[in-house]
């Protein structure tokens, strides 16, 4: 009867699948396959979460204060102690020498005695140059007596002649005679007068064998003794001095510095510049940039730069080493206050603007800051950082905020 009530009902029961009719192993093949996959998903999840949590090796290093010495340091540089003024002291003439009044370390003035040299030839050419000169000399004063005699005589000619006494011939003899011996004293006169010139000059030749200071300084080198050659040129195959002695005037001494023309325009006359010593690496000499030199090493891409120190010590010696660093100048009125210095370094970009990680017990947190004047390898940073804040300088490129890192 039920099967009579429910025509379809017996179609659908044949088309149930039996229990047992089912594949064996199919149900636990497709739970294997889904824990399998399951595991594999936790595996994965578990190796990132391990990555992520891996600490990350970083260095770092501590913001200062603005007002640190080191920190207001825009470019450094090295150099040496020069004097404007050195000069190795020559003779003007080729002799011997035959004294030398000074030695190393000797302080001397303008003008004093240096050395001297045989003036024996310039003596023997100054005394036959006098005595040509009284020669004619005495020559002149025969030559002015003659004149005058021959003067009177013209002149009883010319009355003679006025009166008819005298021919003309004897009135031309006798003014012939008289121009003539015009003319003789007026030669012999200029003679003199050569003689003179001559006599300067021999004078002169001794005066060099005389080597006097040019200026005052200090002795810094002697190069000469008694008994050898000098010369103002070098000859006799090295034997041969051309000086007597070096000399320094110790107070033109200063600094050359060559800075990297990249950097030179960092550098301005008057600049603020701190100084040290390699002989004395504890004392801080300040100093100024005097000029910069205008012209460039095209080889070492380097400009001169002079600094002078704005007190002179006897300790600054000529020739030594030093390290200066060009100070950065007055904080400009317009410009924000700077509240730490960081290296540049620690500076990051992103999405566009200037960030910084701090590193605070393992962990680093990003901090976004205002930065200001770049002085040398350093940045000024006027938000965002306080001085003492240990900043992240080196580091993976992918550090995010919260990170945690290993100090190197």
């Amino acid at each position: 009867m039920n099967e009579q009530s429910s025509p379809g009902g017996a179609d659908l029961a044949g088309l149930r699948i039996e229990e047992r009719a089912r594949p064996a192993g199919t149900g636990r093949k497709t739970r294997r396959i889904v824990i399998g996959i399951a595991v594999i998903v936790l595996t994965l999840a578990a190796a990132f979460l391990a990555f992520r949590s891996r600490a990350a090796g970083v260095t770092v290093a501590e913001a200062r204060p603005p007002g640190d010495p080191a920190a207001t340091a825009l470019l450094n540089a090295s150099g040496y102690i020069t004097p404007r003024r050195r000069a190795t002291v020559a003779a003007k003439i080729t002799a011997r020498v035959v004294e030398v009044y000074v030695d190393e370390g000797m302080v001397v003035t303008e003008g004093q005695l240096l050395a001297k040299l045989d003036d024996s030839d310039a003596q023997r050419r100054l005394q036959a140059a006098r005595a040509q000169r009284d020669a004619t000399a005495a020559l002149i004063a025969s030559l002015k007596i003659n004149l005058i005699n021959a003067e009177k005589e013209l002149g009883r000619n010319e009355g003679l002649a006025a009166d008819g006494f005298a021919s003309a011939q004897a009135l031309d003899q006798a003014r012939t005679a008289a121009e003539s011996l015009k003319a003789q004293v007026a030669a012999a006169e200029e003679q003199v007068r050569a003689a003179d010139a001559q006599i300067a000059m021999a004078r002169q030749d001794v005066d060099n064998c005389i080597v006097r200071a040019p200026f005052g300084g200090v002795v810094v080198s002697k190069d000469a003794q008694r008994g050898e050659m000098v010369s103002p040129i070098s000859a006799g195959g090295g034997f041969t001095r051309t000086g007597i002695a070096t000399i320094v005037d110790m107070d033109s001494i200063e600094i050359e510095v060559d800075v990297n023309e990249s950097y030179i325009a960092r550098v301005v006359p008057g600049q603020r510049v701190e100084a040290v010593l390699d002989a004395y690496p504890d004392w801080r000499i300040p100093a100024s940039v005097r000029t910069v030199i205008p012209t460039a090493d095209r080889q070492k891409a380097t400009v001169k730069v002079r600094i002078s120190f704005d007190k002179l010590d006897p300790r600054i010696l000529p020739d030594m080493g030093v390290k200066v660093s060009f100070l950065a100048g007055e904080q400009a009125a317009d410009r924000p206050a700077a509240r730490a210095i960081v290296p540049r370094e620690a500076v990051r970009t992103v999405e566009g603007r200037p960030v910084v990680f701090l590193e605070r017990d393992g962990v680093v947190e990003r901090r976004a800051v205002g930065l200001g004047l770049e002085i040398g390898a350093d940045v000024e940073v006027t938000a965002g950082v306080a001085p003492g804040d240990k900043v992240v300088v080196g580091g993976p490129a992918g550090l995010r905020d919260g990170q945690r890192v290993k100090v190197k």
